[in-house]
């Protein structure tokens, strides 16, 4: 395990676009300053997340989410069909038979939880769209389109508690480490792009070069990683990064992340002109079904979790670094 010390960093306020389009390159994430979301809201929304993670059980299991309703708390997810040492709540838009889920606001401590994740919602999805419009300019792609048809997303925002784990998994562990617990195992994110709070403790790690690095807190930055819908478009060009998060033994830990995801019906492969078409390397992938597929297998063990790779034309295995 190494700790890098250079992750690029991005400065919205200013893009570069190449050095954007090199950090997608080579690491597929990076840390983002001149983002313009008010410090109060972020503040506001992580003393919500404290909030509800410290409320009674009763006030979790009233939201508890099911294998059909992704959208509330749960503490049992499993990635790559092993439990993660942590808690979380979701809450994105009403579609199908997703319906949003909140704690009755006559809780104590709740009362201004669905307004500051409200706030901060709107305030984070706009910044994913600068994100998402810089991203398809890097790929010499015409944005208007992609970005209108985003309007009718499917992301949502996820909150994120770690306990104290008395068996963490060592920080220079195996990707699948022998012993110990880690916060989330190894996995790339499914959307398109994820937008990362990190507050105050650090605990993600991401894959670089055979050896997993840490991405340490920067005051005042967002993480930012790429994900499958992106990888696809790119054509592999960009790689949605592998990454996990280790458990602590001392401290708890929150995070929040925003994913942004496409509508539910929306179809994607790899972004390239007419003439060359012929060397895309995915097939065409409904976000519908692959979200429904990945979502139960993090529920509960349903058989294999679905990635990009099984939509591969040549069904080659995929590299380590794209899940």
């Amino acid at each position: 395990m190494r700790t890098s010390i250079d992750i690029p960093v991005i400065d919205l306020a200013k893009p570069d676009r190449g050095a954007f389009a090199a950090a997608c390159e080579q690491w597929g994430l990076f840390y983002l300053i001149g983002h313009g979301v008010d410090a109060g809201c972020i503040g506001n929304l992580r003393r919500a997340s404290a909030a509800f993670f410290g409320s009674d059980d009763n006030v979790k299991q009233s939201v508890m989410r099911t294998r059909t309703n992704p959208w509330g708390y749960f503490d049992r997810e499993l990635t790559k069909n092993v439990r993660d040492w942590k808690e979380i709540f979701d809450v994105g838009p009403a579609y199908g038979t997703s319906n949003p889920q909140w704690p009755e606001e006559t809780v104590e401590n709740m009362r201004v939880f669905r307004s500051s994740l409200e706030s901060y919602a709107a305030a984070v999805h706009q910044l994913s769209l600068q994100v998402l419009k810089l991203l398809l300019e890097s790929l010499n792609e015409p944005s208007d389109a992609i970005i209108a048809a985003f309007s009718a997303h499917t992301s949502f925002l996820r909150l994120n508690h770690y306990p104290p784990c008395a068996e963490p998994a060592a920080a220079d562990s195996p990707t699948v480490p022998l012993q110990g617990r880690l916060g989330i195992g190894h996995h790339t994110d499914a959307g398109a792009l994820t937008i990362l709070d990190q507050a105050d403790i650090s605990g993600l790690q991401v894959l670089r070069q055979d050896h997993w690095v840490d991405v340490p807190v920067m005051p005042g930055a967002f993480t930012v990683n790429i994900g499958d819908v992106v990888q696809v478009w790119s054509n592999d060009r960009f790689m949605a990064p592998l990454h996990r998060v280790l458990a602590n033994q001392e401290s708890e830990r929150y995070s929040t992340a925003w994913f942004l995801n496409p509508p539910a019906d929306f179809h994607y492969q790899p972004l390239l002109p007419p003439n060359e078409l012929n060397k895309a390397i995915y097939k065409p992938i409904n976000w519908r079904e692959f979200r429904e597929q990945r979502a139960a297998g993090d529920y509960t063990n349903y058989g294999e979790e679905i990635q990009v790779s099984h939509f591969r034309r040549n069904r080659s295995p995929a590299p380590l670094v794209s899940g």
